[in-house]
């Protein structure tokens, strides 16, 4: 709706020179003693891959797991009518009442949720502690607006909610609401000329984008101060985040005129470096720095898909049938930790 860089040092050794070899007598064998073969050591074994079925309660749809995958599956939900948390640990999925959409944090500590009704004319972020349970309810924006579209920023201090506001009977984005976690306090900034359909998104340096037009627009989280403008890069993909792991690559969809429909921008000069030969009907963010997760149509249904910046699938996660895709499926997924550090910043003109 939901990485790393590492520096390396390279140190070249310069051999001392070596010391004058010594003549030796020449060995001479005996009939008793036989040559020995070195033993060879045993090749280390890459531990073994477990895969698992995991039905998901209410969308008619089993998702396919293994250990070691680098994300994990943490809510999903059909439009705004059901959301399902999956628990802290384990392969359990709980529906959620009176609550539009969830999700967890990216150090999985806290779920945020949208809940579906106004309390004394506010919308709020519901905010729970997953390890005790204790609920917070920060509100956002006082009715007729709403707030929605869950953001986490990548150190999981901050959440942005895309501000709607109903006009001639469709909902139009007037602007974003950034939610402080820790302080339980919300701030909302009006933006003027921003897209109808925009919805605000985390940069891994900590400001906003948002599709504008055919292109995209980064916005100062602080204020709403027009950081750049791309008018022809291309859309960027949602509702998952966008950027790669080490937010080195930015997934777009294609400018209207491209023949492909997957684009990837280097998000520190503004300009597309890849164009991938797939179609897919969604994208739900990136599955490792080299492939993201598609849902791609198959026979009249669909496929959650793991597809690479070749083009290549490379592995299916789910059947989705048309129905469920069709009831509005979403899904959203939570990294392993790698240990590494996330890019923060972009070159000027970057995004």
């Amino acid at each position: 709706m939901s990485a790393s860089a590492a520096a390396v040092l390279t140190l070249t050794l310069l051999a001392a020179p070596a010391a004058p070899t010594v003549p030796t007598a020449p060995t001479v064998p005996t009939a008793s003693a036989a040559p020995v073969a070195p033993t060879a050591s045993p090749a280390p074994t890459a531990p073994a891959r477990r895969a698992a079925a995991l039905p998901l309660p209410g969308v008619n749809v089993t998702y396919q797991q293994q250990t070691g995958d680098p994300v994990r599956l943490s809510a999903y939900g059909l439009g705004t009518k059901a959301t399902y948390v999956r628990a802290r640990t384990g392969d359990a999925f709980t529906v959620r009442a009176a609550v539009s959409e969830a999700v967890v944090s990216p150090d999985g500590r806290i779920l945020a949720a949208v809940p579906t009704a106004y309390r004394a004319g506010k919308d709020a972020l519901l905010l729970t502690d997953r390890a005790t349970g204790a609920l917070r309810r920060v509100p956002t924006v006082t009715k007729p607006l709403t707030a929605s579209s869950i953001s986490w920023s990548r150190d999981g201090r901050r959440v942005a909610l895309t501000v709607e506001r109903k006009t001639g009977g469709s909902w139009r984005t007037a602007g974003f609401t950034v939610v402080d976690v820790a302080a339980g306090t919300a701030r909302t900034v009006a933006v003027a000329g921003v897209d109808a359909r925009a919805a605000f998104a985390w940069t891994p340096a900590g400001d906003l984008i948002t599709r504008h037009g055919d292109g995209l627009r980064a916005y100062r989280a602080a204020d709403g101060a027009v950081l750049s403008t791309h008018t022809a890069l291309g859309r960027p993909t949602g509702p998952e985040d966008p950027y790669s792991p080490s937010g080195r690559r930015l997934a777009l969809w294609c400018p209207p005129r491209s023949a492909e429909r997957l684009c990837v921008a280097d998000p520190a000069t503004g300009q597309i470096i890849k164009r991938v030969a797939v179609r897919p009907t969604a994208l739900f963010g990136w599955w490792d720095e080299d492939h993201v997760i598609a849902v791609m149509p198959q026979g009249g249904a669909y496929r959650l898909t793991v597809v690479g910046l070749d083009g290549r699938a490379s592995r299916t996660l789910a059947a989705v049938p048309a129905r469920t895709w069709t009831a509005k499926l979403w899904l959203t997924f939570n990294r392993a930790a790698t240990g590494g550090t996330a890019a923060t910043g972009a070159l000027p003109g970057g995004v």
